[in-house]
């Protein structure tokens, strides 16, 4: 039997190897052992350096993986936007960081185009979700997010918070909010909307507790 002698390196395999093909397929569409067309491709790797780099940025992306972890964190997500009103973000709680991270990969492969199938329609369920947040969005939904808090710890029968002279420190957290409140409003630094916002979700924000006189207090001794 006759070999064809095939000068090196051969273009056509070249070729399909910077298209991602991968040697032993090339090998079997010419019929020729594996190890001639490595010859030629390791030649061809000395005339061009890149060469393997080139087919290994041509080779599919693999396929999106689905696991139970990430459904769980799918519905996690969708759950704490329903209950907080924003995104989780970096540097809260190591529950909201995780959430946080995790959402930020799927927001980059949505925009490369391999976010897992299973995932998108439960994540679009989150207004906006695919875009990245700006720090006044995320300054506006911790804004909404401490107006709903300080609603809830009064309804649940608590006097209005206190931002200094407290060791609790959920009272203080929200006390703090509440003073900086005050005090842009005094300033003429809240927003009208803000403004309205607070009178109609605490009404009596700007008072707070009554003060107690000299008088009261020994009355009540």
């Amino acid at each position: 039997m006759t070999q064809i002698k095939r000068s090196a390196p051969n273009p056509e395999w070249v070729l399909m190897y910077r298209q991602g093909i991968p040697a032993p397929k090339i090998a079997a569409g010419a019929g020729v052992a594996e190890s001639v067309v490595r010859y030629h491709l390791a030649i061809a790797a000395k005339q061009d350096p890149n060469l393997r780099d080139a087919h290994k940025s041509a080779l599919p992306a693999p396929a999106p993986r689905e696991t139970d972890a990430g459904q769980q964190n799918a519905q996690d997500i969708v759950a704490f936007y329903e209950r907080k009103g924003r995104l989780p973000v970096v540097g809260r709680s190591k529950q909201e960081s995780a959430l946080a991270g995790w959402l930020a990969r799927q927001r980059q492969r949505a925009a490369a185009g391999t976010l897992t199938p299973v995932y998108a329609p439960v994540l679009d369920q989150v207004p906006g979700w695919r875009g990245y947040p700006t720090k006044r969005d995320v300054d506006a939904a911790r804004w909404k997010q401490r107006l709903a808090e300080v609603a809830a710890y009064l309804a649940a029968g608590n006097e209005w918070p206190r931002h200094n002279k407290t060791q609790d420190q959920q009272e203080r957290t929200l006390g703090v909010w509440l003073h900086t409140q005050r005090i842009d409003y005094r300033a003429g630094k809240l927003t009208a909307a803000k403004e309205k916002q607070l009178n109609q979700v605490i009404p009596g924000w700007r008072q707070g507790r009554p003060r107690r006189g000299a008088n009261s207090e020994r009355w009540n001794r």
